[in-house]
């Protein structure tokens, strides 16, 4: 008899919740990660950051540059393990070409916004964002709070 495993709860590795309040969302992008052993087994034990992560464009390929994954103890001790060391994003041509027009000619930037498992492979999610205004930001909260404070509402009646 073969035991089934118990799924996850969530497929989410890490999210970057800064990079949601800074900018407003422009387009989503979804992107494979070129990563190694160590980063993997990383990663499955959850220990990844985007906070301060963003891609860049290098000779016609996407880097994702600043994002942290803590070094697991246990790993290979024959390797050196650089948690911030820049990794290539895999995405087509077109998406490329796309990202590279927009925060060349627009005004856009390319940040990371969350990191999740897709099957048995890592997927980075990157957006063309435009920075928020101070007043955008401050309009944003007061809609949350409002929309905490409806929910309250209704779950009292």
């Amino acid at each position: 008899m073969s035991k089934k495993k118990a799924k996850p709860t969530s497929s989410t590795i890490c999210q970057n919740k800064k990079a949601r309040h800074e900018y407003s969302i422009e387009q989503k992008f979804e992107a494979g990660l070129v990563l190694s052993g160590w980063e993997v087994k990383s990663l499955r034990a959850g220990r990844a950051q985007l906070v301060d992560s963003y891609v860049v464009i290098k000779d016609g390929e996407a880097w994702l540059v600043g994002a942290h994954f803590t070094p697991i103890i246990s790993t290979c001790t024959h390797t050196l393990a650089d948690p911030r060391r820049d990794r290539k994003l895999l995405l087509h041509k077109r998406e490329i070409d796309r990202l590279i027009g927009a925060t060349q000619a627009k005004g856009y930037t390319c940040v990371a916004l969350a990191l999740y498992w897709k099957q048995s492979n890592v997927k980075c999610e990157i957006a063309l964002v435009k920075g928020k205004k101070l007043h955008d930001k401050r309009a944003a909260e007061k809609e949350k709070d409002w929309d905490r404070q409806k929910q309250r509402i209704m779950a009292a009646t």
